[in-house]
């Protein structure tokens, strides 16, 4: 094994001239670092090369993906250290077995995903998109306006699924609105939700009596689609539906309906299933929707944050520690990854 601990970016954080992609990302504290070679991959098609990655130590992978296929033969790679909170690019279960942590930065995206929330739903609730729209027709559209009276918050109920580390952080700044607090999470910590008061309910309750249902929930097998059909059409049809965790936590066709037959009132989406959306895609033409792609929280601020906790991960594991963001904690049980995490602490620790 080399003297230094070696570490890989994707390729996505370059552009294809060679600058970088997210200059608000610091690399710089990968260059002060003792003991510390890294490098960016160049293979932009498909998986991670696992030829590429030969000889690394740590990944800080952004969008794409990491198979079974892109694990290196030579055994050495400690960490998969994801830029962001989504792993449904990462074969988690192909990483543990082969001794690998994976993290991500739950710590980086808190604050701006759940401010990109409550963007969307000042934004919905507001009719902000149709108001433009208005607006920029001059007088004529003025004339309007008073067909599109907006919805007030107070007394409103603000529903999420999952209250997990952004899930609680929206209910956090949603407190100025005196809105009534709900969500369902069965891995939920009632402590936190006493604290934050949110009741917790089933799902069919909160479909049911949600005004504003937004989703905060990793994509895993449990997960997908759990806003199905049937719990779309349980919804009010005075209610709106805010997704900015991934497309397929969402039936997307159901969603499409309904909005189309106006059985609900409208929806906030950041993320899409599939993803892109196809230039045809039904839900593009709509005008009771508001529409991002996949990057409202992408802010300077974000972007950094993600970009110091993603470091931070990987020089934990450099120097024997756990890392935070660990996304299955059954690696720390596996001898494989102890072993190079005891390598690493002789070779590198404090």
């Amino acid at each position: 094994m080399a003297d230094n601990f070696r570490i890989a970016v994707s390729s996505d954080f370059i552009k294809p001239d060679g600058s970088p992609a997210f200059p608000m990302f610091d690399m710089s504290p990968l260059d002060d670092k003792a003991n510390v070679e890294w490098k960016y991959l160049e293979s932009r098609e498909g998986p991670v090369s696992a030829e590429e990655l030969a000889g690394h130590d740590a990944l800080i992978l952004l969008a794409q993906r990491f198979a079974r296929e892109s694990i290196p033969a030579d055994g050495r790679l400690a960490q998969v250290a994801r830029f962001g909170v989504g792993y449904d690019t990462v074969d988690v279960a192909a990483c543990l077995e082969n001794g690998i942590a994976v993290t991500i930065t739950p710590d980086g995206v808190r604050r701006p995903v759940a401010v990109s929330i409550i963007a969307l739903m000042l934004a919905i609730t507001g009719k902000m998109l149709i108001k433009d729209k208005l607006t920029r027709q001059g007088p004529d559209g003025f004339a309007q306006k008073i067909n599109h009276m907006g919805v007030g918050l107070v007394g409103k109920v603000l529903g999420s699924v999952g209250i997990g580390n952004i899930g609680a952080e929206m209910f956090r700044l949603a407190k100025p609105f005196d809105m009534e607090f709900m969500a369902h999470d069965p891995y939920a910590d009632a402590a936190i939700a006493k604290e934050l008061g949110v009741r917790m309910v089933d799902m069919e309750t909160l479909a049911r009596e949600s005004d504003i249902l937004t989703v905060n929930c990793p994509l895993n097998d449990e997960t997908h689609q759990i806003v199905s059909a049937e719990l779309i059409a349980a919804m009010k049809p005075t209610a709106f539906l805010i997704n900015t965790s991934r497309g397929p936590t969402v039936d997307q066709k159901a969603l499409v309906k309904a909005l189309q037959a106006d059985a609900i009132a409208g929806a906030g989406l950041d993320v899409f299933d599939p993803e892109p959306p196809p230039a045809d895609d039904p839900i593009l033409k709509l005008d009771n929707v508001i529409l991002a792609p996949h990057g409202l929280c992408w802010t300077a601020e974000c972007f950094a944050g993600i970009g110091a906790t993603c470091i931070n991960a990987v020089f934990a594991n450099m120097e024997g520690a756990e890392p935070r963001g660990l996304v299955d904690r059954a690696i720390l049980g596996n001898a494989d990854w102890q072993a190079k995490l005891a390598a690493y602490k002789g070779r590198f620790g404090a």
